[in-house]
């Protein structure tokens, strides 16, 4: 299965995997599925890194070469993934988010979250 995983759940399993919940920890250490990120997390990370959130201090960088080398796939941003966000219903004015939602509608993955807002959406999410 491809798994694209949100932000949050990306950030814990590269530096805090023990503070997964164990649905999410069972579905990362499965070598059947293909475990992916978004550039729009990156993007997200990026700028809340910059604007010096208290909580979020991360090289950027430095998280994406790792999970490069741990095997995880970057999946970039197209077009028809910024159309389908426009589409989607207003549950969740994130628009990393809402952008997340749409990348796995249109590549058929599965969006692993613990958002609970963001497991209102429909289609392929699993609420960890």
């Amino acid at each position: 299965m491809k798994i694209l995983l949100d932000t949050r759940i990306l950030l814990l399993a590269a530096a805090m995997p023990e503070k997964l919940p164990e649905a999410a920890t069972r579905m990362l250490e499965n070598t059947a599925n293909d475990l992916v990120f978004s550039a729009a997390s990156l993007w997200e990370i990026a700028i809340k890194s910059s604007l010096r959130h208290s909580e979020l201090h991360v090289d950027g960088a430095e998280l994406r070469r790792g999970l490069l080398q741990r095997g995880y796939r970057e999946l970039n941003v197209t077009g028809p993934h910024a159309l389908a966000a426009a589409n989607l219903p207003l549950l969740h004015r994130d628009p990393f988010d809402r952008m997340l939602v749409a990348q796995a509608t249109v590549e058929s993955m599965v969006l692993l979250t613990a958002d609970k807002v963001v497991g209102r959406y429909p289609g392929p999410i699993e609420l960890v």
